[in-house]
């Protein structure tokens, strides 16, 4: 697994806990790394570049989530937010701060990066919902935002 992916993976758990508790993102993040044990994820523990780029991730998402959302809002058709599964919403969050803020990162890489993590973490049919409302966002987006 990349330092990238591990990075977004730990970012979708510290906003999916916050979602179910209400809990600063950040401080979720710190925790979920802390919990992790020697001889269970001995590489999360020890890549810090996974850790600071989730930090980056998560902070974004937090600073920018009205934006955000009002995209997600705008281009997934016939879904309101509030009926999306929680993880399906925060993948698409992460990708949409990294489609948007992230020019760096190419859009084709954040948009597989979040069908694999919906694969991973989601529903039998998150990739697809996934892919669908990032395609539409996606190509809204310009390389100068």
């Amino acid at each position: 697994m990349t330092t990238r992916r591990e990075g977004r993976e730990l970012a979708l758990q510290a906003l999916y806990s916050k979602d179910l508790v209400s809990q600063d993102p950040n401080h979720t993040l710190k925790r979920i790394i802390e919990s992790f044990g020697e001889g269970e994820e001995p590489t999360l523990l020890a890549n810090s570049k996974a850790y600071a780029f989730a930090t980056e991730l998560v902070s974004g998402v937090a600073a920018h989530l009205a934006e955000i959302d009002a995209r997600i809002a705008e281009k997934s058709k016939h879904w309101s937010m509030s009926r999306m599964a929680r993880v399906d919403l925060n993948i698409l969050r992460l990708a949409v701060f990294e489609l948007v803020y992230r020019p760096d990162i190419p859009k084709n890489v954040t948009m597989n990066e979040a069908i694999e993590v919906a694969k991973k973490f989601g529903a039998d049919d998150s990739a697809s919902f996934v892919n669908g409302i990032l395609d539409e966002i996606a190509s809204t987006v310009t390389d100068k935002e």
